[in-house]
């Protein structure tokens, strides 16, 4: 049975050198150790870029010892989302070209999604065009656009462009709103909990607000097994039962917009996916690994999706991404 990494990352050096440059004082690059630099949001280390996040060969020696046969590779937070117009542009077409190199040189085992200037839709909606020219199967985008909501108004071209061409969307977090006012960067905060918050609020966001109705054909992949949604769903609910504005927008419960959205098994424990599943369901489920952070687990998140059910296995380990990504 194949396995396909829907929720894996890569990064580039140009990209790194370009946010060292334009992206002070909001990100910064400084050393950790002797060994390793980790980029800096607002003095608090924010991301430590890996061996593996720039070296495909390693990647792919990694992917043989932990079973994996496709990468369907994306960069990670803060994306592109700095340094003004045409600082974001540069970016995105840095990292969309190194990946589609990195197809290139490994055509059986590399895909990849696409990065957009997002704040700015005429160059993101020729960004999409281009990359998707140059082999893109999809976007990611992160669950707020330097704070800004993914529904708003400003932003719909681009969600139109993407639905139009029914491209999958991998929807990852960031350090959401407010992130210093919680105190969130303390013990990790953001990243255990904050990312978690991130991807939750803009998925819920999406479902009361309509959005997965006036986009019919977007595939949205909720990253890290859809957050704190699946153990929310009937709260939702409740919610949308109970209060008039929550019906404003959608005609039926939250939980019947969960079925639509994909999601992907980078979760730490098997009753959580489990739990995704049967909110979501297994042929909305798709193996994934986050890789190279430090907190990613290839081969223990292929051994949560392999004690699945038979009858699920097989959809989950790649059948569902082959579907979705038209592979």
């Amino acid at each position: 049975m194949t396995v396909i990494d829907v929720h894996t990352h890569m990064l580039d050096r140009g990209w790194l050198r370009l946010l060292k440059e334009k992206a002070a004082p909001r990100y910064q690059v400084g050393p950790i150790s002797d060994d390793l630099e980790g980029i800096y949001h607002d003095g608090a280390l924010f991301m430590t870029p890996m061996p593996g996040h720039f070296d495909y060969d390693l990647r792919v020696r990694d992917m043989d010892a932990g079973g994996v046969d496709l990468a369907i590779v994306s960069l990670t937070c803060p994306n592109v989302f700095w340094g003004g117009e045409a600082v974001s542009l540069e970016a995105a077409r840095i990292v969309n070209d190194s990946m589609a190199e990195g197809q290139a040189d490994h055509p059986e085992r590399i895909r990849w999604l696409a990065s957009l200037p997002w704040e700015y839709p005429e160059p993101a909606l020729a960004e999409l065009a281009r990359a998707c020219e140059r082999g893109a199967v999809g976007v990611m985008v992160l669950a707020n656009v330097a704070g800004r909501h993914l529904t708003e108004a400003a932003f719909e071209p681009i969600w139109q462009a993407i639905d139009d061409r029914g491209l999958p969307v991998l929807l990852h977090p960031t350090e959401p709103p407010g992130t210093p006012e919680m105190d969130m960067r303390a013990y990790s905060l953001a990243s255990t909990v904050g990312f978690m918050f991130d991807t939750t609020l803009a998925l819920t966001r999406m479902i009361f607000d309509g959005f997965l109705d006036r986009y019919p054909n977007l595939k949205l992949i909720a990253a890290h097994a859809g957050a704190t949604a699946p153990y929310l769903a009937g709260r939702m609910d409740r919610s949308w039962e109970m209060t008039l504005p929550g019906k404003a927008a959608i005609s039926v419960p939250p939980s019947e917009y969960l079925r639509r959205v994909y999601y992907d098994a980078v979760t730490y424990q098997q009753e959580a996916l489990e739990l995704c599943i049967k909110v979501g369901g297994a042929d909305k489920m798709m193996y994934g690994s986050d890789y190279p952070h430090d907190i990613g687990d290839m081969k223990g998140c292929l051994e949560r999706v392999d004690a699945l059910p038979a009858d699920q296995r097989k959809a989950v380990r790649g059948a569902n991404a082959a579907r979705i990504f038209k592979l």
